[in-house]
């Protein structure tokens, strides 16, 4: 796949191994398409919500700096399949020369679909063209995507609620626009980034059955056209084209080979034959084509028109395809689409709601083909009438105490049902929604807060009962760094109830791996960065693999060897305490806090057992002044280890420290007052003269020496409160 637009960030774990041409030190512009490849190709290497769509994806990036198509050769030499478009301009309704050229290069390279995003400006109206002025429609947010060979995508809401400011169609000459729309969180943009995962999963699922050849671009769109769930007005409509994205359907129309491919010319038929089985509540059949480009600015884009018919048995009357009023007024607009011949678009889709069990007969002619024969493209699906599970699954977890969406495909009419919920083991099945219309195929359920294994199930008024995969009910586990020395790391996580084991995992070339199944909450990495610093751990219950938690970077963990932290409470003190924070005591023999003399660093307190990861030291024997201090620790094997030197400036009652004596002139004097007593610092020449008077805070100051010259001044300070001496300490500027 490829993202035209900015650059993608290479250091991004979620793409690792599988960038093709984004190099390091690119210059990242924005995180927008870092976000685009994420919902696309995101490898999930930094946890489950890093995971997109097709997330084996190789990706390439590509510049929007040049609205026109890119070069075939560079998108051949990449293997390119699908390119991503989530950008847009203002609102453009004619066919320019970007259409036109994205249309030929879907001629020229048969088997590459252009994904474009309808754009954010549903409540515009257009500037130009049949539409102009009319708000709400005929808004797409640049002439390329009134390209026919393409697909456009709106955004929907979690619910398939078509938002406000997606954009609508129709196209500049009244062409189906966009033809499908998706869950988009921030947008259209986020919308086809998921129709572009999508369509690489169709194309796989293809070149699976094909001996590694890929579908023709005409071909996914069809399955993608073909197996959207109907949103918003009956049938295909100007807001929601054919409807929201059902990514597994489109899938399951290729593996299970509903598709027909042929090819027509003037006046010619093709004929393909389809049985339906009793009791089927709809079938479908959608034709799409690539058709040849037009020349630009041409008020009509249709160059080659087929017609879909569909012929019932038993000499049952011939079905038309839906197609919609084009008439610029918003009323025409929002008419319901009706049966009849499409001289406009290059896809056409026919569905028939409960029809007669038998053999019927899916008819394309060629109406209109100056530049023949003219390929084309028929998926179908025979909808049927089962209830079926699709989220959660026993792939992914449940968390408890949150809310979590149940999805479930159901073709059938408006049925109620009931939803019930039981931990694994148990006898007793707990209500979780009384009555449910199976139509509105979701429902959000707010799981216990309780960790376990647990499945749900279906109830159906007429007895029907579908019962879910076993789930796992738990939290994704987060990882810890204990410590990260030279010799070894340990990685730690907390217990989940009922877990029986843990899988680690280890980042591989461009996936998690797994790496140990461990029965503890911790794992001794030794040497500890050899096989990469990327870990991530999830549990195991009754043979369950849960949920894998996110991914830490052992390096970067924020702990050092066992010191996670070490660190003055205050920097300038009437005492000196230092924190220390560790990241474990696992097999940590000893801790001593040192303080450097003329000797070097002394021991001046010793932990040993060590009881508790956080220890405040305090040192009543330190020196007015400076004093640096650092730990040392030591391991059940006897090895011995240092953290980093931290200083505390201890001043004491009616103290006054300033430093550095010389100072070189120009450079600030550092004057340290007892803590929480305000000063009024003044500095004198040896002649009496003020030269400075400034006020302080007790603690660390600064007097600036610029412009003065090398030689011997007076610091003095008092206190601004009174009650204390006046102090006066000698400065010497040196040159």
């Amino acid at each position: 796949m490829s993202i035209k637009e900015n650059p993608l960030d290479p250091t991004d774990l979620d793409f690792r191994g599988r960038l093709l041409n984004t190099p390091a030190g690119t210059v990242i512009e924005s995180a927008h398409a870092s976000i685009m490849a994420t919902l696309i190709a995101g490898g999930g290497n930094s946890g489950p919500g890093g995971q997109g769509a097709a997330r084996q994806a190789l990706i390439a990036s590509s510049s929007y700096a040049n609205l026109l198509p890119d070069a075939n050769t560079e998108l051949t030499q990449r293997g390119v399949s699908v390119q991503n478009h989530s950008y847009g301009t203002g609102v453009e309704n004619y066919y320019g020369l970007e259409a036109q050229g994205y249309d030929q290069q879907t001629q020229q390279l048969p088997t590459l679909l252009h994904v474009f995003s309808s754009g954010n400006s549903g409540t515009a109206a257009s500037p130009s063209g049949p539409y102009q002025g009319m708000a709400g429609v005929a808004n797409l947010t640049g002439q390329f995507k009134m390209s026919k060979n393409s697909v456009s995508v709106g955004a929907t809401d979690a619910l398939g609620q078509v938002a406000a400011l997606s954009s609508r169609g129709p196209a500049y000459d009244g062409r189906v626009k966009p033809e499908l729309v998706a869950y988009g969180d921030a947008g259209s943009s986020d919308a086809s980034a998921l129709v572009s995962g999508a369509a690489l999963l169709v194309q796989q699922a293809y070149r699976d059955r094909h001996a590694g050849q890929l579908p023709p671009a005409a071909l996914v769109r069809a399955a993608l056209l073909n197996s959207a769930d109907d949103v918003g007005s009956p049938n295909v409509d100007f807001v929601a084209g054919f409807g929201q994205l059902n990514a597994l359907g489109a899938v399951r129309m290729v593996l299970n080979g509903h598709y027909q491919q042929g090819e027509v010319s003037q006046d010619q038929d093709q004929v393909f034959t389809l049985t339906v089985p009793a009791n089927t509540p709809q079938l479908k059949i959608t034709l799409t084509w690539t058709d040849p480009a037009a020349a630009a600015n041409a008020a009509q884009a249709l160059v080659n028109d087929l017609d879909l018919t569909l012929l019932g048995p038993g000499g049952a009357p011939a079905w038309l395809p839906w197609a919609l009023s084009a008439y610029p007024h918003p009323d025409s607009l929002a008419l319901p689409a009706r049966r009849r011949p499409d001289h406009l678009n290059n896809a056409e889709q026919i569905t028939l709601a409960q029809p007669a069990p038998g053999v019927y007969q899916l008819r394309v002619r060629g109406y209109h083909v100056p530049s023949g024969p003219q390929r084309f493209s028929v998926a179908y699906e025979v909808a049927s009438p089962t209830f079926e599970w699709l989220t959660p699954d026993a792939s992914r977890n449940v968390r408890p105490g949150q809310p979590t969406p149940l999805r479930w495909s159901w073709a059938g009419p408006a049925q109620p049902a009931r939803f019930e919920y039981r931990p694994l083991g148990s006898s007793g099945w707990q209500p979780l929604a009384p009555t449910v219309d199976l139509t509105q195929h979701t429902l959000t359920w707010v799981a216990p807060d309780t960790t376990t294994l647990a499945q749900l199930r279906c109830v159906v008024a007429d007895g029907q009962t579908y019962v879910s995969d076993t789930l796992v009910l738990a939290r994704p586990l987060p990882l810890h760094v204990g410590y990260n020395c030279d010799a070894e790391a340990l990685i730690t996580w907390p217990a989940t109830p009922g877990a029986t084991q843990y899988q680690v995992y280890r980042l591989g070339a461009t996936a998690p791996e797994p790496f140990r199944l461990v029965a503890d909450t911790l794992l001794v990495l030794a040497p500890p960065l050899a096989a990469g610093p990327y870990f991530a751990v999830a549990p195991m219950l009754g043979g369950r693999l849960g949920e894998r938690g996110a991914t830490n970077n052992v390096a970067e963990g924020g702990v050092g060897c066992y010191v996670q932290s070490f660190l003055p409470e205050q920097p300038i003190a009437d005492t000196a305490r230092l924190v220390l924070a560790l990241g474990s005591r696992y097999h940590l023999q000893a801790v001593q806090l040192q303080r450097l003399g003329p000797a070097g660093f002394q021991t001046i307190q010793t932990l040993n057992p060590v009881v508790q990861l956080r220890t405040v030291f305090t040192d009543l024997t330190a020196a007015p002044g400076l004093n640096q201090y650092r730990i040392q620790s030591q391991d059940a094997a006897g090895r011995t280890f240092y953290s980093e030197t931290e200083t505390v400036q201890l001043v004491r009652h009616n103290e006054l420290l300033v430093f550095p004596i010389p100072v070189v002139a120009g450079q600030d004097l550092q004057v340290a007052g007892e803590p929480g007593v305000p000063l009024r610092l003044r500095l004198y020449d040896t002649l009496g003269r003020l030269l400075r008077d400034g006020a302080a805070d007790g603690a660390l100051n600064v007097v600036p020496t610029a412009g003065l010259r090398p030689g011997v001044y007076l610091l003095r300070a008092t206190p601004v409160t009174g009650g204390g001496p006046t102090l006066t300490r000698r400065v010497v500027l040196a040159e």
